[in-house]
């Protein structure tokens, strides 16, 4: 990662614990540093609490949404499957809960049509580094008042980690969801399906009007698309198995008879 290899760059003692529940000896080694501060970004377990009792000033985590909605693994991917048109980042002190500690600040990003996945998350995490950036010297300097999430606007959402199988596109949902999967899913699991029998991914796509019987490839604008449960999804960059990711045109060179085909079966 970026981290540790900043800190071997500069000599920079680290810990790489495979977790922190069942391995009291990480534990000691870092009570034996006695830091002030512990900074958390990324990590994904809940910290057990007798680390979370180690720093004066508290465990501060970064995480990637407007708490408290998306609270869990995976917030980037949630609020892109929900079509929401803003997300954010969120300086939070860390509890025994799963992201359920108060906020120190919050800083709001706006979600663009196109957004996928990797892009949304390059940009939270600069914004995120900037954010720990300016909030930490406030908070060590007691300038901030952590504030209980019950007293944030906003409902309280939870998401969960991603499984690969989450990425199967089922044709009778509507061309909407579908098209919120291909960016939300990118990169990993990636939104796919199944033609002829072999893996198939849909990488980039849009929805237009029109109907056709859901998984059902149809001739559409000069392209591809495909019948969904509502509307159909234009095809604009595709993967087949064994091969490249491609746009529509060069894939329909090679696959003339991808037309009146039927995906997922």
């Amino acid at each position: 990662s970026p981290a540790k290899a900043l800190a071997m760059e500069h000599g920079i003692e680290l810990l790489q614990p495979a977790g922190l529940r069942k391995d009291p000896a990480a534990v000691d080694a870092l009570a034996a540093l006695a830091p002030d501060l512990l900074v958390v970004a990324a990590y994904g377990l809940i910290l057990p609490q007798r680390v979370l009792d180690i720093p004066r000033f508290g465990a501060v985590n970064v995480h990637a949404s407007i708490l408290p909605a998306y609270r869990g693994a995976s917030p980037i991917t949630a609020a892109l499957l929900d079509g929401r048109a803003e997300t954010g980042v969120t300086i939070m002190l860390m509890d025994a809960g799963m992201d359920t500690g108060p906020m120190l600040a919050q800083a709001r990003q706006a979600i663009a049509p196109d957004d996928t996945a990797a892009g949304l998350s390059t940009r939270l995490a600069a914004q995120g580094a900037d954010l720990l950036v300016a909030t930490l010297p406030q908070w060590l300097a007691g300038e901030i008042a952590p504030v209980d999430q019950a007293e944030l606007p906003g409902e309280v959402s939870t998401c969960r980690l991603i499984k690969k199988e989450d990425g199967r596109i089922d044709w009778t949902s509507p061309a909407t969801t579908i098209e919120r999967m291909t960016r939300a899913y990118t990169p990993w699991p990636s939104a796919f399906t199944t033609w002829q029998g072999e893996n198939f991914k849909i990488l980039r796509a849009r929805v237009v009007p029109g109907r056709a019987t859901p998984g059902h490839v149809v001739a559409a604008d000069g392209g591809v698309a495909v019948g969904t449960g509502d509307g159909l999804l234009q095809l604009d960059e595709v993967q087949p198995a064994g091969k490249r990711a491609m746009d529509v045109a060069s894939f329909l060179n090679g696959a003339p008879d991808f037309v009146g085909t039927d995906l997922g079966r």
